[in-house]
């Protein structure tokens, strides 16, 4: 081996990148690093805008604001201003109100359930004269001032719910027409006056005015609050009615008469509650919280079931009937039970009821089955007796 003989020159291994794959055209491009790219050349940075820094907050009073230049003041349109009255117009018009708001305050459109129920006393009392109306009379006016004395009282206890409610809130005293002083004044008035129909009058027949008295200061303390209590006081109420007129014509109480005027008046009472609660809630009076529209309703229909019975058997058993008036007072229920009808019908079907005294006497349907019905119980009182 020649050891001298140069040996070849080694291999050099060179690395052949392999080729790039042809491009997908329908694939997307890959989204750029936005950190490594070069900002555009030839692009000058804008300084920040001057809303870059914060807005200082607003002061407290607007009318610290400074005004805006350039904007000016427009001047007050002419009937911005109101209209000066006449001299003298405030007072002639509170001479005007008072007196008419005073009366208000009485409520005497609530007066005429005085007359329905006191005068039931003459249906059991023969023959009638003219003492036995003067009489009647006299207990009418007895109970029309002890019931304008609780409707005054209730208001003033009233006043601030009464703000709430949507058509109270309108009354002499709730709206301010009449200020409390005066309504003191007249609660005075209406108390010396019932005490003198009282001393008048003959003696110890007051005693169902002075607990009708009694129930309603109880009532405007805090009775009015419990559920079905306030309706059942109200009814009470009437009873005591129909029994200070006995009392004065010298007539016995039957007791079928008083169950049905008592659960006449407890549906009209629950009728005025469900009107209550549909049109203003619970709010107003706190003795809804324990009723419900579900409730009242049972109640009222059953309250109405038993003033039906009651009045047929007070014409059965104790109605000062002659011979021959049957067949009139039997042409008289189905009287008694149209006017139920029509009232569950007004309550129920129209959404009324919220013044029973509205609802009864100034609806037509029941005015005329009330005349009707009117004429058959006179006919029934009156001509058998004329002609025996």
């Amino acid at each position: 081996m020649d050891i001298t003989r140069s040996s070849p020159a080694p291999v050099r291994v060179v690395a052949v990148p392999p080729e790039p794959e042809p491009a997908d055209p329908t694939a997307p491009p890959e989204p750029a690093d936005l950190a490594t790219l070069s900002e555009p050349a030839g692009l000058t940075t804008l300084p920040e805008p001057a809303y870059a820094e914060p807005l200082a907050p607003a002061p407290a009073d607007l009318a610290t604001l400074p005004e805006p230049v350039g904007l000016t003041t427009l001047p007050e349109p002419a009937y911005a201003e109101p209209l000066a009255p006449a001299p003298g117009a405030g007072a002639r018009a509170r001479r005007r109100s008072r007196p008419r708001d005073l009366l208000a305050l009485l409520r005497p459109g609530q007066w005429v359930k005085n007359l329905a129920v006191v005068p039931l006393a003459l249906l059991d009392t023969h023959p009638w004269g003219a003492a036995a109306f003067l009489r009647t009379g006299w207990a009418v006016l007895g109970f029309t001032l002890a019931s304008a004395l609780v409707y005054v009282v209730n208001d003033l206890a009233d006043r601030e719910r009464d703000r709430l409610h949507p058509v109270k809130r309108h009354r002499p005293i709730a709206s301010g027409r009449v200020s409390t002083a005066a309504a003191g004044v007249l609660t005075g008035v209406l108390a010396l006056s019932l005490t003198g129909w009282a001393v008048a009058g003959p003696a110890w027949q007051w005693w169902p005015t002075a607990l009708y008295l009694a129930l309603s200061l109880a009532y405007s303390q805090g009775l009015k609050h419990v559920p079905l209590v306030d309706a059942f006081i109200v009814a009470t109420g009437f009873v005591l009615r129909l029994v200070q007129g006995a009392l004065l014509v010298g007539a016995e109480v039957s007791e079928w008469l008083a169950l049905c005027v008592f659960s006449l008046c407890l549906m009209l009472a629950l009728g005025k509650r469900r009107h209550e609660m549909t049109a203003a809630g619970r709010a107003h009076r706190p003795a809804l919280s324990g009723y419900t529209l579900a409730f009242l309703d049972h109640l009222v229909v059953l309250v109405a079931v038993l003033t039906a019975v009651s009045y047929v058997l007070y014409l059965r058993d104790d109605a000062a009937l002659a011979a021959g008036a049957s067949l009139v007072t039997l042409l008289s229920a189905p009287c008694a039970v149209f006017g139920l009808a029509r009232y569950l019908q007004l309550l129920l079907v129209e959404q009324g009821g919220g013044n029973p005294v509205h609802v009864l006497f100034r609806d037509r349907a029941t005015l005329v089955n009330a005349a009707l019905w009117a004429a058959l119980v006179t006919l029934a009182l009156v001509l058998p007796h004329a002609s025996a």
